[in-house]
Order: structure tokens, then C-alpha cells, then sequence
């Protein structure tokens, strides 16, 4: 997280005197954000099952902002987006516990997380990991800041970033109203891995020595592989649809995780 940089900016703002211009001075950080009371008041517009913590996860958005987009116009300024953690309620096996649509049934809050929108917020950022004039932070289960969450506040930051053509908003088509695009099929066979439900699937894998393991991210959400070991190897950032190759070559244990959900885990077995 970027410290000790400030910006400046003007906003206009609205008083009982009258309407003027204020000069503010931000620092840039989570701290800029309160927890935002009244959220469920506003428009909840998605519902996601993470399977790879075993949560369930609504999203709500304020209501000028879903307006805004339904009518085909940019997310405005003063758009707050929470997200809000549930353990997924769990059966006595430790499963999690699916309704009739075979989603995942709300358990316990968690905590929350939140995305805010101003005016001149994100210059204090540096240019490959800002999103736009977003900010986030994130809050406990009892609406306080998470001081230790807010010292990694970079990986919201690193997640969204490849979703600057539709405002770093990744739960853009939920947003909108609109269909969430064709989905992607699950592909199967030798040296084939499958990202869904932030799970890789096969979640261990044994092919021979000299073998391409392909992977392709069915889910909305970007993903990135990224091979443990002495000499770690990173993909680029797969969006939805997309592939990527990584040939092993020698005999061992490959583990590896989604670099931007380090809970998904793999293992690539390597045999002669």
C-alpha cells in the first residue's frame, strides 16, 4: 500500500449557503472509506458462491449508481459497492449446504468489503496497480476497520485491475442487469485443467515429463497460475475464456494457486 503521498483535488459541494467549490486534500488509503451504514438499504444486485473458502457473498450496490448504468452511463462519482462475507452454512460432514437451486445457503457473517468512487481518488496510486478513482477497505464482521486486511489492500487493487474497460467493476454484467456473457465450457483430458468456481479441476494432475498443462479460466472472475518452488512462475492474469500453457519438464511435485485467490490450490504431479 502506497503511504505518505498526497493529492489534491476540487469538489463541488452544496451547503445551506449555496453551492461552491472545496478544496480537500486525500490521502490515498483505505481509511478514506467509512463503513457504509444503510448499505442494505440500497440494490442487491449479486449473489456468488466462493467454493474455494466455502462463502456466501452478496453484493450490493447504491441506487443512483445501478440506475446510472442501466441507462447506459458511467458508474458516477459517490458509488459505493459492498461486499459482504458469509460463512456458507455447513452440513455435519463439513459441507457446505445448497438450496434448491443448488446454491450455497448464508451462514454466519464474516466480514465486508468495500469499493468507493470520488472525485480525484487514485492519483496517489502507482499507475500499474491504480483503478480508476476507486478505493477500497475492508471492515469486520462489527463494521471496524480490518487494520491487518487494509495492510494488503493491494490485492483489490491487482484483482480488478484487469477490468479497466468496464471500470475495474468485475460484477459489471450483474450490475448492469445484463447477461453475464456466454459461458465458457469446461474442457477435459490429458494435461487439461479447468478454472471454475474458483477451483482448478482437475485439483491434481499427473502428466509425463515435457508435457504443456494448459489451463482455461471458465469463471468471471480473472485468475492467475502461478507454480511454487525455488524458481517461482507466474501466468499473465486469465480472464474469462482464456488459456495458458506452462511445460514441466522434469520429474517432481508441482504445487500451485491462483495468484490472486492464493486459496485455490493445485498440484501437477510429473512422471518419466
Amino acid at each position: 500500500m502506497t503511504k505518505g503521498r498526497r493529492i489534491s483535488y476540487a469538489v463541488s459541494g452544496a451547503c445551506a449557503l449555496g453551492a461552491g467549490v472545496i478544496a480537500a486534500t486525500v490521502t490515498a488509503g483505505p481509511e478514506n472509506i467509512r463503513f457504509p451504514e444503510g448499505y442494505d438499504k440500497g440494490v442487491l444486485y449479486a449473489v456468488v458462491d466462493r467454493h474455494d473458502i466455502k462463502q456466501y457473498r452478496e453484493l450490493w450496490s447504491t441506487p443512483e449508481a445501478v440506475k446510472a448504468v442501466r441507462e447506459g452511463r458511467p458508474i458516477p462519482h459517490g458509488t459505493v459497492l459492498t461486499l459482504v462475507q458469509y460463512q456458507a452454512r455447513k452440513d455435519d460432514k463439513g459441507d457446505p449446504v445448497r438450496d434448491a437451486k443448488g446454491r450455497f445457503v448464508k451462514g454466519d457473517l464474516v466480514a465486508y468489503t468495500v469499493m468507493e468512487k470520488r472525485k480525484g481518488w487514485g492519483a496517489g496510486y502507482p499507475h500499474e496497480w491504480r483503478n480508476g478513482e476507486w478505493e477500497y477497505a475492508a471492515f469486520t464482521k462489527d463494521k471496524q476497520a480490518n487494520a491487518k486486511a487494509n495492510k494488503n489492500i493491494k490485492g483489490c487493487f491487482v484483482c480488478h485491475k484487469p477490468h479497466e474497460g468496464q471500470d475495474f467493476v468485475i460484477s459489471l454484467a450483474s450490475f448492469s442487469g445484463a447477461a453475464a456473457g456466454a459461458s465458457v465450457a469446461r474442457r477435459t483430458g490429458p494435461g487439461i485443467v479447468s478454472i471454475g468456481d474458483f477451483l482448478f479441476g482437475p485439483q491434481k494432475l499427473t502428466v509425463k515429463a515435457g508435457t504443456a498443462v494448459n489451463w482455461t479460466n471458465t469463471d468471471d472472475s480473472p485468475h492467475q497460475v502461478t507454480v511454487q518452488g525455488q524458481t517461482e512462475v507466474r501466468s499473465p492474469v486469465l480472464l474469462k475464456g482464456q488459456s495458458t500453457q506452462i511445460a514441466f519438464e522434469h520429474v517432481g511435485t508441482y504445487d500451485y494457486i491462483c495468484g490472486l485467490h492464493p486459496n485455490m490450490k493445485g498440484t501437477v504431479e510429473v512422471t518419466k
